[in-house]
């Protein structure tokens, strides 16, 4: 599958104003990102982290959720400022959340809901600033093909 095939033009809308919406809670930088397939869906997504540049945020609180739609799997990874943050089981009640929508073929929704999850629970270790810089774009990133 073409990974900008995964979601429609609604889909694609409803989860950039998610991004909107928690970045402005949170200084944390999220970025959702859409492969097609993948073995190792968590060591695909640490690679395409880097390659989006989210580790070079200046709080290193940058996150990644990571789908490869046609392998049907998925990882969030955030960078070294929230890990050392944050406890080891941060991500899990998104993960589960994302599960059980993708389970349901609810993509986009599962997707959006999962961004506006992650940006509240980074808001309690990287609130909002008044001086915030937006340091990563709000667009969805594809696979190019």
């Amino acid at each position: 599958m073409n990974p900008r095939d995964f979601l429609d033009r609604k889909g694609q809308e409803m989860i950039v104003s998610a991004i909107k919406e928690a970045e402005t809670d949170t200084s944390g930088e999220i970025r959702v990102h859409i492969d097609d397939v993948c073995d190792d869906a968590y060591g695909k997504a640490v690679e395409v982290f880097h390659a989006l540049g989210l580790d070079r945020t200046a709080a290193r609180n940058g996150v990644l959720i990571y789908v490869a739609c046609t392998s049907k799997v998925f990882a969030i990874v955030g960078d070294k400022g929230i890990n050392d943050a944050v406890p080891d089981n941060f991500w899990n009640d998104v993960s589960a959340h994302i599960h059980d929508c993708f389970a349901k073929g609810k993509f986009a929704e599962g997707l959006a809901d999962a961004v506006r999850m992650a940006g509240q629970k980074l808001k309690a270790y990287f609130p909002y600033r008044s001086d915030d810089i937006n340091e990563q774009p709000d667009e969805i990133s594809f696979k190019e093909q």
